[in-house]
C-alpha cells in the first residue's frame, strides 16, 4: 500500500459556551471528581485513607517493581537510540526551516529548573547522606555504612536516582510531545502521542481516559514535591524564629537546635496558604510575568548557593565524590538499572531488606519521574521547538544530569566530609532530612556568626520559596492546558483558582493522613497508569520516525506544519 502523509487532524470536542468554554468537559469534570474525592476522603478519613492506599502500594511493589526497573532502563535506551539513530537525530522537532527561539544557555536553565527544583534542595544534601549510611552494598556486607569506603556506594546510588534514568523518562514525554504538537499540527496534549497507534479514535473516549491519567498523575506528582518542600520550608521557617511550626521534643528554636519532629497541621496550613496563595497570583498573571521573573530568581539564588559549597565546602572532597561517583555509576549503569531484588519474604533476611531498600528508592523514584513526566515533558516541548531530536535528547538528559551530579557532589559531599573529617558528630546526620541542608549551613557558619548562619537559612527559604511556587504555577498552568485540549491561552480564573486550591488540599490532606509518606504512596499509586501511557508514547515515537524515514525515501511529506502555522504556534 502506498504510504500516505501521516495524521495531522486530531479533533478534541471542547465546549462552546458555558463555565467550561474552551475546555474539554470529559477531561476536566472527572479529573476534578477524581481529586476532589481523594482530598476528602484523606482529610475526613485519614486513617482509613493512609491503610488503604498502604495496602494498595504493597500490591504494586509486590507486583509492579520490576515493570518500574524496567522500563525507566528502557526509556534510557530508547532515548539514547534515537540521539545515535541517523534516520530520528536529524529531525527537526518543528517545522521546515523552524529555529531554536532560545539559547543553549536559556534552554539548559529552563530544562533544569522545570525538572529539579525542590527536590535538589532536599536531597542534595540527604540522599548522599543516607546512602552513606545504608544502600545494597552494606545490606550484603561488601561495605560498612557510615566510614570512608563507603562513600563511592553512596554516590554511585545517587547518581542512579537524578542521572540518566530520571532525564529519560522526561525526555520520551517531551520528545514525543514536540514531535506530534510541532511536526504534525496536533493538539499539545498527551493524547497526541499515541496517533500512530490508535489514529482519530484518539478524538473520543480513549484520548479522553489517556489525558485524564496524565493530570491525575501530574497531580500526584508535583504533590510529593511540594510535600517534601512544605517540610523543608517549614524546617527553615522555624530555624529562622518562627514557631508552632513543627512538632515534638527535638524541634528547633531560632538559635537552630536541631530539629526532627513532624510538621504541624497549623504549620502545614501556613506554608500552604502562603505558596499556594503565590502561585496561584503567579498563574494568574501568566507565564510570561510570573513565571519568567520567578525563574530568574531562582537562576540567582541557585547560583550563590551552589558556589558556597563549592567555595567554602568540601571543595576537593565534593570533586573527588563527583568525578569518581560519574565513573562508578556508568560502570554499574547496567546492573542498577536492570536488577530486581526478589525478596523472600522473611523479615530481616538479606533479601527482603534488599527488596525493601528497592522499594523505598529506585522504584519510588521511577514512579516520582513517571508522575512528573507530562508536567515537566510538556514544559520541555514548549520550548524546544525547532531543535533537531539529537539535540533535545542529549541535551535534555546529559547536561541537567550534570548539574545533579554537581550538586549532590559539593553540597552532599560536604555534609558527608563534615561528619567524618569535620568532628560534626551527628549535628548533621541526627536531623530529619528536611532540616539537613539547614543544620550543614548553621554548622559551617554559626561558630562564625549567627548572623550569617540565619541569613543563609533565610537566603535557602526564600530560593525554596521560589522553587515552590514556579513549580506549583506551572502545574496548574499545564493541568489547564491538557484540559482544554492542548490550548496554551489564557484561562478563565475560576479553573486556575480551582486548581491551585485542589493542589493545596492534596498536598496537606495526604501529609495529614500520613505525612510524605501517605503522598509517596499516593504517587506510587496514580503513576502506575500513566507509566503504562509512556511506554505506548514511546512506542508510537519509534513507529512515527520508521515511517517518516520511508515517507522520506518515497517522497512523501512527513512535516504537515507549515511556517505560517508554526509561526502562529503559541510562544514560551
Amino acid at each position: 500500500m502506498a504510504l500516505q502523509p501521516p495524521l495531522s487532524d486530531l479533533p478534541i470536542k471542547t465546549a462552546d459556551v458555558g463555565f467550561y468554554r474552551g475546555f474539554s468537559i470529559n477531561v476536566t469534570v472527572i479529573s476534578k471528581v477524581i481529586i476532589s474525592v481523594l482530598v476528602v476522603w484523606c482529610i475526613f478519613w485519614p486513617t482509613q485513607a493512609g491503610g488503604v492506599l498502604g495496602n494498595w502500594n504493597s500490591v504494586i511493589l509486590a507486583n509492579f517493581a520490576a515493570w518500574y526497573i524496567w522500563v525507566v532502563a528502557a526509556f534510557v535506551i530508547v532515548c539514547l537510540g534515537l540521539a545515535i539513530w541517523p534516520t530520528a537525530g536529524r529531525l527537526n522537532l518543528g517545522g521546515e526551516g523552524d529555529k531554536p527561539e532560545f539559547s543553549n544557555f536559556s534552554w539548559f536553565s529552563m530544562m533544569f529548573g522545570a525538572g529539579i527544583g525542590v527536590g535538589m534542595l532536599t536531597f542534595a544534601v540527604a540522599e548522599p547522606v543516607a546512602h552513606f549510611g545504608s544502600n545494597p552494598e552494606t545490606i550484603q556486607g561488601m561495605t560498612t555504612g557510615g566510614t570512608a569506603d563507603n562513600v563511592r556506594m553512596a554516590y554511585k546510588w545517587s547518581f542512579l536516582h537524578w542521572g540518566l534514568g530520571a532525564w529519560a523518562c522526561y525526555a520520551i514525554a517531551g520528545l514525543s510531545l514536540a514531535f506530534f504538537s510541532y511536526r504534525r499540527g496536533l493538539p499539545l496534549t498527551i493524547r497526541s502521542g499515541l496517533t500512530p497507534l490508535f489514529g482519530k479514535a484518539l478524538s473520543g473516549p480513549l484520548g479522553h481516559l489517556i489525558d485524564i491519567v496524565a493530570v491525575v498523575a501530574t497531580i500526584l506528582g508535583v504533590a510529593q514535591t511540594l510535600g517534601f518542600g512544605v517540610e523543608q520550608f517549614l524546617a527553615g521557617l522555624t530555624r529562622i524564629g518562627f514557631g508552632g511550626l513543627v512538632s515534638g521534643a527535638d524541634a528547633v528554636n531560632a538559635a537552630g537546635e536541631s530539629i526532627a519532629g513532624n510538621s504541624t497541621t497549623f504549620g502545614i496550613i501556613i506554608a500552604l496558604v502562603i505558596i499556594m496563595g503565590a502561585s496561584t497570583l503567579s498563574a494568574l498573571s501568566g507565564v510570561g510575568k510570573g513565571i519568567k521573573w520567578l525563574s530568574n530568581i531562582n537562576m540567582v539564588l541557585s547560583i550563590i548557593l551552589l558556589s558556597f559549597f563549592i567555595i567554602f565546602g568540601a571543595t576537593w572532597f565534593g570533586a573527588q565524590a563527583m568525578f569518581i561517583g560519574i565513573w562508578d555509576y556508568l560502570i554499574a549503569l547496567p546492573s542498577m538499572s536492570f536488577n530486581v531484588f526478589k525478596s523472600d519474604g522473611v523479615a530481616d533476611s538479606e533479601a527482603f531488606k534488599l527488596a525493601q531498600w528497592q522499594g523505598w528508592w529506585p522504584v519510588f523514584y521511577w514512579a516520582w519521574w513517571i508522575a512528573f513526566a507530562p508536567f515537566v515533558g510538556l514544559f520541555l516541548a514548549r520550548i524546544s521547538r525547532g531543535r533537531t531530536i539529537r539535540e533535545f535528547v542529549l541535551g535534555a538528559m546529559l547536561v541537567p544530569a550534570l548539574m545533579c551530579f554537581v550538586w549532590f557532589s559539593w553540597a552532599g559531599g560536604t555534609a558527608i566530609d563534615l561528619e567524618l573529617n569535620g568532628g560534626a558528630d551527628g549535628a548533621i546526620f541526627g536531623v530529619a532530612n528536611s532540616d539537613k541542608i539547614f543544620a550543614m549551613t548553621n554548622y559551617m557558619l554559626a561558630p562564625i556568626s549567627e548572623a550569617l548562619s540565619w541569613g543563609m537559612t533565610l537566603l535557602i527559604v526564600v530560593l525554596l520559596m521560589t522553587f515552590l511556587v514556579t513549580s506549583a504555577d506551572s502545574a496548574v498552568l499545564i493541568v489547564n492546558t491538557i484540559n482544554a485540549a492542548g490550548d496554551e491561552g489564557p484561562k478563565a480564573r475560576p479553573h486556575i483558582l480551582f486548581w491551585g486550591a485542589a493542589l493545596a488540599l492534596v498536598v496537606g490532606g495526604l501529609l495529614m493522613s500520613g505525612g510524605t509518606g501517605a503522598i509517596q504512596t499516593a504517587m506510587v499509586i496514580g503513576a502506575l497508569p500513566f507509566s503504562f501511557v509512556m511506554v505506548l508514547m514511546a512506542i508510537s515515537l519509534i513507529k512515527a520516525i520508521f515511517n517518516d524515514g520511508r515517507r522520506e525515501a518515497a517522497g512523501v511529506t512527513s512535516v504537515t506544519v507549515d511556517d505560517a502555522a508554526a509561526a502562529a504556534m503559541p510562544a514560551e
